[in-house]
């Protein structure tokens, strides 16, 4: 098949819409990013970066809620739990917060577990898609089979180990960058900025889903828990700052145990964000 051909069948595809809102949304982060360098962050240009990466982000996870969603109606079996599995989906959370942070007040640090994600999926896409389409690997010889087996490209293949190998360390990131945001919009209530109270419950939601369904997330909890017990245990630290880090655990594990959704989904492993 010509190369024209090969490039308009792979163009019609709705993943290939999910490919250009992915590369979108890096460039507009990192179109919106160099503005920090530049200090001009609050520029027409630098806010319609931002906005756009974020309606970029809504349209990628919006195609993949919708292919599961059609999916799933062309399914014999249909799954059943109504709209708290639907909340239960990781691509519909993520969706959701994209949404949330396209109309809410600007906040940089919210773009980089959307970065992040979307570095992996561009890398994936392309090795998978993109490469084999501009170069179809030649058939090499026959296996013992006697089927014909193709070379594997040497940039597919560059990009297949940058996966492999950065995959687990990225999705940590991310799970911190998820928790540091969390604390970040606290301080935005804190100080009473305008919607910062709806947007503060809106997102304490969505990290309360994703330590439920994360196992990165669990672990940062676990690892910044840790280091706070490690801290408050010196023996320099007062009695009082002892004892509010205790009430604050406490509280914590409460607030944990009374919001498990899985307990309204009947404990059904989700959809992985996409």
């Amino acid at each position: 098949m010509p190369l024209t051909e090969r490039l308009l069948h792979l163009a019609k595809t709705l993943q290939f819409g999910w490919f250009i809102g992915h590369v979108t949304l890096l460039t507009c982060a990192i179109r919106y990013g160099l503005s920090y360098v530049f200090f001009n962050f609050y520029s027409r240009s630098a806010r319609w970066s931002y906005r756009t990466a974020f309606v970029a982000a809504a349209a990628t996870y919006g195609i993949v809620v919708y292919k599961a969603y059609r999916a799933r109606m062309r399914s014999s079996s249909r799954q059943q739990g109504g709209a708290l599995a639907l909340a239960g989906d990781e691509n519909v959370q993520y969706l959701t917060m994209a949404l949330v942070w396209l109309f809410a007040r600007q906040v940089p640090l919210a773009l980089t577990p959307f970065m992040v994600y979307s570095v992996f999926h561009v890398a994936t896409y392309t090795r998978t898609n993109i490469i084999p389409t501009l170069q179809p690997p030649p058939a090499s010889s026959a296996s013992p089979g006697g089927r014909p087996t193709a070379k594997a490209s040497p940039l597919a293949d560059t990009i297949g180990k940058f996966v492999k190998e950065y995959y687990d360390t990225s999705m940590m990131l991310v799970a911190y960058l998820e928790l540091f945001l969390w604390f970040r919009v606290l301080g935005s209530a804190i100080i009473f900025t305008k919607g910062s109270w709806i947007l503060l419950g809106v997102y304490s939601i969505f990290v309360r889903a994703r330590y439920s369904q994360s196992s990165f997330v669990q672990s940062a909890v676990t690892a910044i828990r840790a280091r706070g017990d490690a801290l408050v245990t010196n023996q320099s630290t007062p009695p009082p700052i002892r004892q509010a880090w205790e009430t604050i655990k406490g509280l914590g594990r409460q607030a944990t145990d009374a919001t498990d959704i899985n307990r309204y989904v009947g404990g059904q492993p989700q959809k992985k964000a996409q």
